[in-house]
């Protein structure tokens, strides 16, 4: 298992940000490898949402599937993987923290684990997403502010 992080102040209010990050379906707006996302059940997040994306990563498309563990308003959001891609999510999550002036701190991580061939490729796919990790801190930055 490795993980990644970033982490990026946004110029919002904590709870705007909480809302905005535990609608998945807003993954779409800073992640441009998600190529569709919908959530089930319908209406609000919660517990045990599961949200069904499909996903294009190294030039492959997947399907994935996250289930959120934990949903503490307005401070935190725990996500894990159930499907069984070569490499996945074990636990991910978001941290928020409210700063001065309505702004908000927002820590984003993913655990990943390598399945099978995908431990050979876990490595690499760390090291990838570590070097995008300013930049999607900066998506994500840019996807909440235009909300």
């Amino acid at each position: 298992m490795a993980r990644f992080e970033a982490t990026v102040d946004i110029d919002r209010p904590i709870a705007e940000v909480f809302a905005f990050l535990a609608d998945g379906e807003n993954d779409r707006k800073f992640s441009p490898r998600v190529q569709n996302i919908a959530k089930s059940p319908a209406g609000p997040t919660a517990v045990g949402t599961v949200f069904r994306s499909t996903v294009k990563d190294a030039g492959m498309t997947t399907r994935r599937e996250f289930r959120i563990g934990e949903l503490a308003a307005p401070t935190r959001i725990r996500w894990h993987e159930l499907s069984s891609n070569l490499v996945t999510a074990r636990e991910g999550g978001y941290d928020l923290e409210a700063l001065a002036d309505d702004r908000t701190r927002v820590r984003i991580f993913n655990d990943l684990e390598g399945h099978r061939l995908g431990k050979l490729l876990v490595r690499p796919a760390v090291a990838a997403a570590r070097k995008d990790a300013p930049a999607f801190g900066q998506r994500i930055k840019a996807a909440v502010e235009a909300s």
